[in-house]
């Protein structure tokens, strides 16, 4: 005796879900990316021929040689730019932080947002350097 059965499946995929969370991480990565890449001229202070410059995936974080600190390119408070900072860790909690310090900028003023992140939680924090030539 055989039998013959039908299964009646639904085999189609929703789509919806998979746009929702493709549209927040493109809206989330084209809000961070900029913050990357781009950054102030600085005058960045030289430690022999073996330059710490950073990886293209970390946060850069810049101190002038007025004082004034930058996310990126904008400039804003420090305790804005560690505010901006946790924020991100956020989305990434292995997130590495560069800080690019000005030769003419107060040395207390880098060391003040470099204890601030710290204090936030940072463990990946470094100093960028150029190489000297």
């Amino acid at each position: 005796m055989s039998r013959n059965r039908r299964r009646n499946s639904d085999a189609a995929i929703s789509l919806t879900p998979m746009i929702d969370i493709m549209t927040v991480l493109l809206a989330v990565f084209m809000v961070t990316t900029p913050m990357m890449t781009t950054g102030i001229d600085l005058n960045l202070p030289s430690a022999g021929n073996s330059a710490l410059t950073g990886n293209d995936h970390a946060i850069q974080i810049s101190v002038d040689s007025a004082g004034r600190y930058y996310l990126g390119d904008m400039q804003m408070s420090r305790d804005d730019v560690v505010r901006r900072a946790v924020a991100m860790r956020g989305e990434n909690p292995q997130l590495t932080i560069m800080i690019n310090g000005d030769t003419h900028a107060d040395y207390g003023a880098v060391m003040s947002v470099m204890g601030k992140l710290k204090d936030a939680g940072f463990q990946r924090v470094g100093l960028r350097t150029k190489l000297d030539r």
